[in-house]
C-alpha cells in the first residue's frame, strides 16, 4: 500500500495539494476511452511513478519477481531498452486499476496535514465510463473442413490427439440465444460433444490415470452404417486432494473488454474460483492493456478478500498489448513456482490483441517455449463483435491447457466451480489415440470432428510431438462413423482396378484395433494403451449415451449445412435428443433440447436468416 508523507512547511503543503488536484483533473480526462489525456498518458514514458490509468500509485513489486522479470525482458537491442525497465519495475500502465478506498484515519491524517484554508472541497468522482461500443463484427474463427469418409483398405489408420475443449459449444450457444445464426466456421464438433457428460466408467485405481471404452452400435440416421464411440474417463481428484495450486489470472483490461459481457462477468467468474481456494494455493493477478501491470502479487488463498478487492478495482480502457501480459504473467508464475503442484496461467480476454506481439505464430511460439517450464495455460473467451476465437482455441493449445468460453455465471460456475479439478489439475499428458480399422470388416470410416487434432501415423509413436492432455475427472469422447463391408450404405464409389480386401488372419472377429498413448506428468515417455474392438461387442440399439452423443454430432452438422446425416433435419434431431431418458442433474440435456428447438425456429429447414455472424 502506499504511503503519504507529511509536508513540512505551508508552501510545501500547498505544493503537494496543487499536484493531487492536477492528477484528479487528469484522471478525470482520461476516463472516456480513446480520449487525448489518455493517448498522451499511455504515451508516457514507462519510468513514470504514478499509475497513468487510475493515478494512483503502482503496486510495488516483490522481491521474488524481480529477477525473473529482468531475466525475461533482457533487451535486445537499445530501442527496447525503455521497454524492458518498465516492465522489469512492473508498474500498471494503461491497466485501469481503480484506486483502493481511502481508510478514514488515513484521510483525517492527510487533512490534519494541510493549513486551514487550504483544504478545497473534494472534486466529484468522474461519471463511469461509456461501455465499449463496437463498430463491427470482427470476431475470428479458424477455417476447416469437414473430415472426409475414408476406405479402410486405403487407409486403415487414424490417428488424432484428444481434445477437452469445450468453448465452441457456449460460443454458439451465445449466438443462437442472441438470435445469431453462427457462422460454420464456430461449429466443432468435438467440441460439442465434449460439453456433456457421458458417463463413461472410471478406472478403477490411480494405477493407469484413465479407463478407455467403447462401445459400437447401430447409427440413428442408417441402420445400414454404424457409430463406433470411444470413452476415457480421468481419475477423480476431490477439491480438498487436489494439490497446491499457483494461478496467475491473467486479465484483459483493454477497452474492447468495456462491456457487460466481458469485464463485469469475467470479474465475478474469477470471483467464483476465488472463493474455492485453499491456504496452501497461491493467487496472483496480471493485467494488461497499453502495457502489461502486476496487480497482485502471489497472495496465499485463505486471504480472499485481498484477492476479491483487487479484482473488483480492476477497469478497462486503452489498446491491448497481449504479447507483454503473457510474458509478465509466465514470469510471475515462475516465481512462484509450486514443485509437484498445479502451476497455470488463466488467460482471460475477448481475444482481441492490437499492439505490441499481436502475430498469432509468434504468440503460439511464446506459448510453446515456456510451457517447457511446467507452466499450463487455460484460455477463457469472454463477449461478442471482436471475439478471436482462432487465437484463443490456438494458445491454449500450445500451452499444453484448455479452452472454454463463458457466456453465463452459470457456465463460469460449470468451469470454475464444478469442474475445478479438471480445469486446473492434469493427469495425462500428451494423449492421442490411433485406430486401425479391420478392411476385412470395415469398408469405410469418418471421424467426427477433431478436424485440427490430426496428427501424422508417424506422429503417434513419437514422444516429442505434442497432443492433447486430461485433467483429473475429464471426460474425452470420439464418434466414429463406420460401413460394414457388405453394406449398401457406402458413401465412396467402387474402384476399377481395387482388389477385394483379403480376409485378415486370426482377427477376422476385430472391427478395429484402438491404441492410445499418454505421458504421466513430469514424464517424457509414454506409455501405450491397446484393446481390440470385437464385432461381437456391437449392440443391436445405441444406449441412451451413445444417441445423445449421436445428437448432438448431428446438431453440429446441422448448424454448419447438414451434409453428413442422411437427411436428418431439425425434426429427427430434436425427436433424438428428447428421447434420452438417463438422468440429467445438471440440466445440460435439458438446455441442449431448448437449444435445439431455438435453432430449428430460426433457421428451419433450409431457411436462411438474414442475421448471421461473420467468419473472418
Amino acid at each position: 500500500m502506499s504511503t503519504v508523507a507529511r509536508p513540512q512547511s505551508p508552501r510545501l503543503a500547498l505544493h503537494c495539494l496543487s499536484a493531487a488536484l492536477l492528477a484528479a483533473l487528469a484522471l478525470a480526462g482520461c476516463q472516456s476511452t480513446g480520449s487525448p489525456a489518455e493517448k498522451q498518458a499511455e504515451g508516457a514514458p514507462a519510468s513514470a511513478p504514478v499509475d497513468a490509468a487510475a493515478n494512483v500509485q503502482s503496486p510495488a513489486m516483490p522481491a521474488a519477481v524481480a529477477p525473473a522479470v529482468a531475466e525475461q525482458y533482457a533487451p535486445p537491442s537499445a530501442t527496447a531498452k525503455p521497454m524492458a525497465d518498465a516492465l522489469e519495475r512492473v508498474q500498471v500502465t494503461g491497466s485501469r486499476v481503480a484506486p483502493a478506498p481511502m481508510r478514514r484515519s488515513d484521510a483525517r491524517a492527510k487533512l490534519a496535514a494541510v493549513p486551514q484554508g487550504l483544504v478545497a472541497p473534494a472534486p466529484a468522482p468522474p461519471p463511469p465510463p461509456a461501455f465499449y461500443q463496437q463498430a463491427a463484427n470482427t470476431e475470428k474463427y479458424a477455417a476447416r473442413e469437414d473430415n472426409p469418409v475414408q476406405r479402410a483398405s486405403e487407409q486403415p489408420l487414424s490417428t488424432f490427439s484428444i481434445d477437452v475443449d469445450t468453448g465452441s459449444y457456449a460460443n454458439v450457444r451465445r449466438m443462437l440465444n442472441d438470435g445469431i445464426r453462427p457462422p460454420a466456421d464456430a461449429v466443432r464438433a468435438e467440441e460439442f460433444i465434449n460439453y456433456f457428460d457421458y458417463g463413461h466408467p472410471a478406472p478403477a485405481s490411480r494405477a493407469v490415470p484413465f479407463k478407455v471404452s467403447t462401445e459400437l452400435a447401430p447409427a440413428p440416421w442408417n441402420a445400414q452404417r454404424q457409430l463406433l464411440m470411444i470413452g476415457i474417463k480421468g481419475y477423480e481428484v476431490p477439491k480438498q486432494n487436489l494439490p497446491p495450486a499457483n494461478l496467475v489470472f491473467l486479465i484483459d483490461t483493454s477497452g474492447s473488454m468495456n462491456s457487460p459481457d466481458k469485464l463485469p462477468l469475467l470479474k465475478s467468474a474469477f470471483s467464483m474460483l476465488a472463493r474455492q481456494l485453499r491456504p496452501q494455493d497461491r493467487i496472483s493477478i496480471v493485467v494488461y492493456a497499453g502495457s502489461a501491470g502486476l496487480v497482485l502479487p502471489p497472495t496465499a488463498g485463505d486471504r480472499q478478500q485481498e484477492i476479491l478487492d483487487a479484482l473488483e478495482r480492476l477497469q478497462a480502457g486503452g489498446s491491448t498489448n497481449g504479447g507483454d501480459g503473457i510474458r509478465l504473467a509466465y514470469a510471475t508464475a515462475r516465481q512462484g513456482f509450486i514443485k509437484d503442484g498445479v502451476n497455470r496461467v488463466i488467460l482471460a480476454t475477448d481475444g482481441d490483441f492490437n499492439v505490441g506481439t499481436v502475430g498469432t505464430d509468434a504468440l503460439e511460439t511464446l506459448v510453446a517455449d515456456q510451457r517447457k517450464t511446467g507452466i499450463a495455460l487455460t484460455t477463457l473467451g469472454f463477449g461478442a463483435g471482436n471475439y478471436n476465437d482462432e487465437l484463443s482455441e490456438k494458445l491454449a493449445d500450445v500451452g499444453d491447457g484448455n479452452h472454454a468460453y463463458i457466456d453465463t455465471l452459470q457456465e463460469a460456475r460449470k468451469v470454475l466451480v464444478q469442474e475445478m479439478g479438471s480445469t486446473l489439475m492434469t493427469i495425462a499428458r500428451d494423449v492421442k489415440i490411433q485406430i486401425e480399422f479391420n478392411p476385412a470388416q470395415v469398408a469405410e470410416y469418418r471421424l467426427i470432428g477433431y478436424e485440427n487434432r490430426l496428427l501424422k501415423r508417424e506422429d503417434f509413436a513419437n514422444d516429442k510431438v505434442d497432443a492433447g492432455d486430461i485433467g483429473a475427472g475429464h471426460e474425452v469422447t470420439a464418434l466414429y462413423e463406420i460401413t460394414p463391408v457388405g453394406s449398401k450404405a457406402n458413401r465412396l464409389p467402387p474402384l476399377r482396378y481395387a482388389q477385394a480386401a483379403p480376409a485378415a488372419a486370426g482377427n477376422g472377429g476385430e472391427i478395429a484395433n484402438l491404441k492410445l498413448r499418454y505421458k504421466r506428468p513430469g514424464e517424457d515417455r509414454s506409455q501405450l494403451i491397446e484393446t481390440a474392438v470385437l464385432r461381437s461387442g456391437a449392440r443391436a440399439a445405441a444406449s441412451d449415451s451413445l444417441r445423445m452423443a449421436a445428437s448432438v454430432a448431428a446438431f453440429a452438422d446441422a448448424l454448419r449445412g447438414g451434409s453428413q446425416y442422411d437427411g436428418w433435419g431439425w425434426a429427427q434431431i430434436l425427436s433424438a435428443a428428447r428421447g434420452v431418458k438417463s438422468a440429467d442433474p445438471s440440466g445440460q440435456r435439458a438446455e441442449f433440447v431448448r437449444l435445439v428447438e431455438r435453432a430449428k425456429t430460426q433457421i428451419g429447414e433450409l431457411k436462411p436468416t438474414a442475421d448471421v455472424a461473420i467468419s473472418q
